[in-house]
């Protein structure tokens, strides 16, 4: 007797025939507000662990998120390799091979994560914090906070997984949903375990992470019952093949794993240009300006930039997948177009009150106002460079050709920064503004190589091999 199938939503096919402007923005603002809510979640972390435990406390989530970050991006590649089948799949109207291929990554995750994450993350902790030269004080809170991270993440990666899924198959909006109720539970969670709520234990460091793992949970719970339910275009059902299907996993691993390996070289180019930044004679007061300018202001321009790369490389994949390689190529230039514009709108706010800007965070210090200014200046330029080179690379990741961003990011993040640094440093003192120019001709260097790259077109030739389903035993 066979399963009944309950119908799923069909895939929207307007990212394929509609106008393109009206798809890039639909997938690309939805992101953009997800990634700025889910901002306050760090803020609220900080400022609890800073009140209820010390500075400490503040350093050992930094340097614990960092460290997290670093391992679970190699992690989270098989999500990019899903990324790439999904949109490849929902272009060619093929739903089948969306589930099938959703399910294997959800596998391949789960496996990830009992295999590898937890039990490594575990025993590695430690000596990891010693990598990063960890104070003692620093050190006591940092590892329960990072060991609790590593074992609690499962929750995290799925729900990153069903988000990153249904952004593929075209539906931006349930993952801003998801992602709000994650920000919200986390940092209910956050404030619960942190500051030991009622008959809760106070945890303090260590309370952020549980808060985390428990909010992780309960999304990623909601997100598979959503699965289920048949509401999404991702659909799963009870007749569906359970088995691992190989062919897909290694499909999944042949895209994604280059993405892991470009976060890794990225996140490890960052480690070493805070080194250089620590090197000068004003280091302390660098370090401050290069936090506020550089992560957190900057990042207004980074996070509107990552949802059209995440918008483009859908847009560059279905239609792909549907055979129209023209229209891939004309949504990423639409994307790229909206993002040039939002990125000289915040690269003006930057050049006008960069005092202003920076008196948000409390930045009073005259010395420290002087650099960020002087930051804030270079990266009203640099911005309109990042956003191109986000938006050409999610067309290239998008279509499959993800192994072009892991060399380019490694010339331009790694080769061409910390080499102007090292080769100025061996000829006379670094100075910030040197630095502030390396980062900028860094992003230079992306943008030209992406747009490059793309332009050559190789990515039009790119095949996915996936079998057809096998019957259900």
């Amino acid at each position: 007797m066979t399963t009944p199938v309950r119908p799923s939503k069909p895939l929207d096919r307007s990212i394929v025939d509609g106008p393109l402007q009206r798809a890039v923005w639909m997938l690309a603002w939805p992101t953009m507000v997800q990634n700025l809510i889910g901002g306050l979640q760090g803020v609220v972390d900080h400022a609890l662990v800073g009140h209820f435990v010390g500075y400490a406390g503040n350093a050992a989530i930094g340097i614990g998120i960092q460290i997290f970050i670093v391992v679970i991006v190699f992690v989270m590649s098989v999500f990019s390799g899903m990324g790439v089948l999904v949109a490849r799949f929902a272009g060619a109207n093929d739903p089948e091979k969306v589930n099938r291929t959703v399910y294997q990554a959800f596998l391949a995750a789960v496996a990830l994560w009992g295999l590898v994450l937890a039990p490594l993350g575990w025993i590695l902790a430690p000596s990891l914090l010693g990598v990063v030269h960890a104070a003692p004080a620093v050190r006591a809170e940092a590892l329960p906070f990072l060991r609790i991270m590593f074992v609690g993440s499962l929750g995290m990666l799925i729900s990153f997984m069903v988000s990153g899924a249904l952004r593929a198959a075209g539906d931006a909006r349930t993952p801003l949903r998801l992602g709000i109720l994650l920000t919200v539970l986390n940092i209910a969670c956050n404030v619960a375990f942190i500051t030991g709520l009622g008959p809760l234990p106070r945890l303090g460091t260590a309370g952020a992470a549980v808060g985390s793992t428990v909010a992780g949970l309960i999304v990623s719970g909601l997100a598979v019952y959503l699965l289920f339910s048949g509401l999404l275009p991702v659909t799963w059902h009870r007749g569906m093949d359970w088995r691992p299907d190989w062919g897909v996993i290694r499909e999944l691993f042949r895209f994604g794993l280059p993405t892991g390996v470009q976060g890794i070289a990225m996140n490890v180019a960052g480690v070493l240009l805070l080194r250089f930044i620590g090197s000068l004679p004003q280091s302390a007061q660098a370090q401050a300006a290069y936090a506020i300018g550089y992560t957190e202001l900057f990042s207004f321009i980074t996070w509107t930039s990552v949802g059209l790369m995440s918008a483009a490389a859908t847009v560059a994949g279905q239609n792909l997948g549907a055979r129209r390689p023209d229209r891939s190529v004309h949504g990423v230039h639409v994307a790229a177009g909206l993002g040039l514009g939002l990125a000289a709108a915040i690269g003006v706010l930057f050049l006008t009150i960069p005092r202003v800007l920076l008196g948000l965070f409390g930045m009073t210090d005259p010395v420290v106002v002087g650099l960020g200014v002087q930051l804030l200046r270079f990266l009203s330029v640099s911005g309109l460079f990042v956003t191109v080179a986000l938006t050409y690379t999610g067309g290239l990741q998008g279509t499959g050709d993800t192994r072009s961003p892991l060399y380019i990011s490694i010339v331009s993040q790694v080769v061409v920064p910390l080499g102007l640094c090292t080769l100025i440093q061996a000829t006379r003192d670094l100075r910030p503004s040197d630095i502030w120019t390396a980062i900028l001709l860094g992003h230079i260097t992306r943008c030209a190589l992406s747009v490059l790259r793309f332009r050559q077109g190789k990515w039009r030739h790119i095949r996915v091999e996936v079998a057809p389903a096998r019957p259900s035993q």
